[in-house]
């Protein structure tokens, strides 16, 4: 088999690659800190006292964990604007972009809450006690003495998913949103090369998962399977 590759393609094409992977990057940080966010309240919810709250939140994760995210992604693409308009009325699109960025931080935050919760929980319930006996307030407690710990033991795992994040940010294809992979597909059917920009495409997603997988390992001491 002759196979003949042309790699001129790619000097015209960086300029939508770069593009496409300003995109992926944006959704990698709004899912990491929407997610992050989302989780922490989520995590405190399940780790609350009152059962309604705690069964919500745990519904909530339970939901999110058992179904893949290309299907979440389609939910809030094709479901968030109809329930849109039959609670205001008005037909109301929220577009593949903003449907791709509330996706991934509803779906990664179901994952960031069990990951902070199990944060949470490693820290000795002494500490809880000691600070509480010294007339800090719970809010404070968990602010100021037991989260900051938490993070320092969530660390590892939260840089390890945060590369799983960038990883299927290529997802978002389905819903025809032009990330790194998305323009790499376009301009290979476009220009005929698709597997000169396949190619180029998994060549950039293995350096820069590699790096930041060794990134990760020198940080923590922990091997990362990136």
């Amino acid at each position: 088999m002759n196979l003949s590759l042309d790699w001129s393609v790619l000097p015209d094409a960086l300029p939508f690659l770069l593009q496409g992977m300003g995109f992926s990057l944006a959704l990698l940080i709004v899912s990491l800190l929407g997610g992050l966010g989302l989780g922490t309240v989520l995590a405190l919810m399940r780790l609350s006292s009152n059962r309604l709250v705690s069964a919500s939140a745990g519904a909530y994760v339970t939901v999110f964990r058992s179904i893949p995210l290309v299907l979440a992604i389609f939910w809030f693409y094709l479901l968030v604007p109809t329930v849109i308009e039959a609670v205001r009325g008005v037909h109301t699109p929220i577009g593949p972009m903003y449907s791709a960025f509330i996706a991934f931080v509803f779906f990664e935050a179901a994952y960031f809450c069990e990951v902070i919760r199990a944060g949470i929980l490693s820290v000795r319930r002494g500490q809880t006690s000691a600070a509480l006996a010294l007339g800090l307030t719970k809010v404070q407690t968990m602010r100021h003495i037991i989260l900051p710990q938490a993070l320092r033991t969530m660390m590892p795992l939260i840089l390890t998913k945060a590369i799983i994040i960038f990883q299927d940010t290529s997802l978002v294809y389905v819903i025809s949103v032009s990330d790194f992979l998305g323009a790499a597909t376009k301009i290979g059917q476009r220009d005929s090369r698709l597997i000169e920009l396949y190619l180029f495409a998994g060549a950039v997603y293995f350096i820069m998962c590699f790096a930041a997988s060794k990134f990760v390992e020198a940080r923590t001491g922990r091997k990362v399977a990136a």
